[in-house]
């Protein structure tokens, strides 16, 4: 029988960004093995499935408690439990988007959103002609209004969809209003004070890495 008694993570531990960014694959093929009813899983078995060492799935478990017990393994639906708290799942995290073009509108059509604790509460933008619709039932509002909603909501993450002219002041008005977590999309680096998270995701650049990877390779 499994432990399921994990030991809490000190305060005052740094969980290096390699384990973070590995933490929603594991929160992912977890929740995959418990679609498919599976109830216990070794590491062994586990890193088989995710491509990493099983020594390197039991060091970053054992950054958060462990979860399991040698000679049973993982139980699944315990250690899903887990990762989800551990990436803050199971509380809702109310999101706004600035800038509803087609992929602010993209992100706020998101499935998964809804199942993994994210709810986009609002959307914003300068446009005219897109202020008033709606996207899956959450409205597009004029970007006038942004402190309005801010201050009347609880915003934990906003997401930013927009050109690169505006992104930077629109980032820093953002924190002005008190948000301190951005989901970038923009292709701009902010000059923002250090206790604001900020989460890039550029398309170009990630597309250019492929191309890297698909070159070298050729040559």
């Amino acid at each position: 029988m499994t432990d399921n008694t994990a030991a809490s993570r000190p305060a005052e531990k740094v969980i290096s960004s390699a384990v973070i960014k590995r933490l929603p694959r594991y929160y992912r093929y977890l929740g995959d093995l418990l679609k498919n009813g599976v109830v216990r899983i070794s590491s062994k078995e586990l890193s088989q499935r995710m491509n990493v060492t099983a020594s390197q799935i039991r060091q970053d478990l054992n950054n958060f408690g462990g979860f399991g017990q040698q000679g049973y393994g993982y139980n699944v639906e315990y250690l899903y439990q887990e990762m989800g708290k551990i990436l803050g799942l199971d509380q809702v995290n109310n999101i706004i988007i600035v800038g509803a073009g087609n992929l602010g509108q993209a992100l706020a059509n998101n499935q998964d959103f809804d199942t993994n604790g994210f709810r986009i509460i609002g959307l914003f933008d300068v446009n005219p002609k897109l202020i008033g619709m709606t996207v899956k039932g959450v409205e597009v509002y004029d970007i006038d209004q942004l402190e309005e909603f801010i201050n009347s909501h609880d915003v934990k993450i906003a997401a930013l969809t927009l050109p690169k002219a505006k992104a930077s002041a629109i980032a820093e008005k953002l924190v002005e209003l008190g948000i301190k977590a951005l989901w970038n999309f923009a292709p701009v680096d902010y000059d923002l004070p250090e206790d604001v998270l900020v989460e890039n995701v550029h398309l170009s650049e990630s597309i250019m890495t492929l191309s890297y990877r698909i070159h070298s390779k050729d040559q």
